[in-house]
Order: structure tokens, then sequence, then C-alpha cells
């Protein structure tokens, strides 16, 4: 396949020894780790917070260019209602205490799927956010939020059907992420082995590396372990 999109940047090359450019991670085990430790849900839940603002600096450490994580998908919204509150809680409070050290260290905000359904006040804290941090070019955090990846995809057919033939490039080029680089390696914490309806589309060739730690365990030298890995890989994106 040829190019994708004017914003469609080029893959990392096999075997290098460079960097991935963009990880994504579907952080899960935050209710296991609080019943290992006999602890409500929510306390694993903030926990994961506190793992997610911990990778979030690693990944600029690091020198990663885009960090996607998994906060809230769109299947989500079958919890219990209590646990959703404390997750939508969570959510307010972490844009209140971080916006900051996003400006501070040039992190620009981006948020994939349809964060404008949940509450009123989460979307215009949001809003300010990405508003506040629009120019920021270090690295890019995109919290998928309301987010399925089947959902995006239909979504992206119907914005390509509605401006021409429907192409590989032209679905690509109205995903959520269309201006992000493309998935390079996609993490998943506690031991489960699937997608989860996350990047369905971005995940074609993108390398996979599993870990058995819950998220709230999960720590930049882990992190760093996964992107070693990657370095040693050869990917050869359906060639010999």
């Amino acid at each position: 396949m040829g190019a994708v999109a004017a914003t469609t940047t080029a893959r990392v090359e096999a075997g290098t020894g460079q960097m991935p450019r963009h990880v994504a991670i579907i952080m899960d085990g935050n209710g296991r780790w609080a019943k290992k430790r006999m602890l409500p849900r929510a306390m694993g839940h903030k926990k994961g917070v506190e793992t997610v603002r911990n990778i979030v600096r690693a990944a600029g450490e690091l020198g990663l260019e885009a960090l996607s994580l998994y906060a809230f998908s769109s299947e989500n919204w079958k919890r219990p209602e209590d646990e959703i509150s404390d997750l939508m809680g969570l959510m307010r409070s972490f844009i209140k205490s971080d916006i900051d050290e996003f400006t501070a260290n040039d992190v620009r905000l981006k948020i994939i799927g349809n964060y404008r359904a949940l509450a009123p006040d989460i979307v215009d804290m949001l809003d300010e956010a990405l508003d506040r941090t629009a120019k920021n070019s270090r690295t890019t955090l995109a919290v998928a939020l309301n987010y399925g990846s089947q959902d995006e995809l239909v979504r992206a057919a119907q914005a390509a059907a509605a401006q021409g033939p429907i192409t590989a490039q032209s679905i690509e080029a109205n995903l959520d992420t269309a201006d992000m680089p493309q998935l390079d390696l996609l993490i998943r914490t506690s031991g489960e082995q699937r997608l989860s309806n996350f990047m369905l589309w971005q995940a074609a060739y993108a390398e996979f590396w599993f870990t058995d730690t819950l998220w709230p365990d999960f720590t930049k030298a882990e992190l760093a372990r996964a992107l070693d890995e990657f370095a040693g890989r050869e990917r050869r994106f359906g060639g010999r």
C-alpha cells in the first residue's frame, strides 16, 4: 500500500535498535490488584491513575512521540453505576491535577472516542485541556474515552464515503488517530491477550507485548523492557 495520508509518518524500521514512535497500552488489572489486597475496586482505579501519571512522565523521558491509553471503552458503561461514578470522579481529579504538568512538560493531550457523551462538566474540562495543550509537541498523549474501535471504523467509513470513493487510504485518513504516527507497539497488562475492541485498524502491523503485571504495578522499567524487546524484533509488514 502506498502513502496513506499527508499526516501519516513512516514506521520504525525493523531491528535497527530504534525506539517505537507510537506505543498504545491496554491498561488492565485495576480490579484484580485491589482484590488481591482485599480493597475496594475504587482503590485499584485510584492506584491505576497514579500509574498513568508515572507512565506519561516515563514516555517523555524515554523519547516516545506518542502514547495512547485505553482509559474507558464504550462497553465500560455496562459496569456497575457506582464504579462508573468512581471512574468519572478520578477523571475529573486527574484533569485538574495534571494539566499544568502537561503544559510544563510539552505534552499534547488528544482524546479519541466520543468523549462528548460524557458528563457536561467533564467535556468542558477536556475541551479546556485540549485547548491549553494544543501547541505542545514533545509527546502526544491520546486518551481513549468512550472509545470502541468498531465504532471508530464505522465513523471513518462514513466520513470517507461522504468525501468520495472508500479506500484503505481514505478510511485511515478519517480515523481518530489520523494525525498521529503509525502504531508501532501495543502493550496489554494483567496477562490477558486480546485487543478488546481497541485500535483494530491501527494494530494491523503493530508488535504486541503482553505482561502478567497488573496495571497499578506497571513501571517505567517494564515499559523500557518492552521498548528494548521491540528494538530487536524483525518487522516484515507482509514481506519475507
